[in-house]
């Protein structure tokens, strides 16, 4: 089955679990948190497979195997993942369902991180947070600073200047 259509497995489970129980479920058939974690999920695991393609275009096309990207599934989480390449990570991470923040990380460049420690140490410094706000019709829109984002522009823009502020 398609996956834009999964929406009906849950209709249909349901509808069976209200027969085998033999119970009518009056509550609204809108549950907002749970289509809020599914879709933030989604959007996650959608950019991760764009970032994986890209990732490999790019590693196929270098002819050195020094400076590839590699990108890992943060352990853990629902979907979160980091690209790493000479020492410099870039973090995707589901901060709470309809919120993704996104993170600059490498210990050697404190001028990336505004907030560093007092022992010296950097933290990964938030870049860009990325929002859900709710459609017309329940659907999901994904913002920055109010503005709709097209993930395939997203994609390009943070692999632009990963690979930048990554090269040696």
């Amino acid at each position: 089955m398609e996956k834009s259509y999964d929406w009906i497995q849950d209709l249909v489970r349901g509808e069976q679990h209200m027969e085998e129980a033999g119970v009518v479920d009056f509550s609204p058939a809108f549950d907002p948190a749970n289509v809020l974690l599914k879709g933030s999920i989604e959007f996650l695991k959608g950019l991760k497979s764009k970032f994986i393609k890209a990732s490999s275009i790019f590693n196929q096309l270098k002819r050195s195997q020094n400076g590839h990207i590699k990108i890992y599934g943060i352990s853990r989480t629902h979907a979160d993942f980091m690209l790493f390449r000479n020492g410099y990570k870039l973090i995707f991470s589901l901060s709470e369902p309809g919120k993704v923040t996104i993170q600059f990380h490498h210990m050697s460049t404190p001028f990336l991180n505004e907030n560093p420690k007092e022992d010296g140490a950097n933290t990964p410094s938030i870049h860009s947070i990325i929002t859900a706000q709710w459609g017309a019709f329940g659907e999901i829109v994904w913002q920055h600073k109010s503005k709709e984002i097209n993930p395939e522009y997203l994609v390009r823009f943070f692999m632009k200047n990963f690979v930048h502020n990554s090269s040696k």
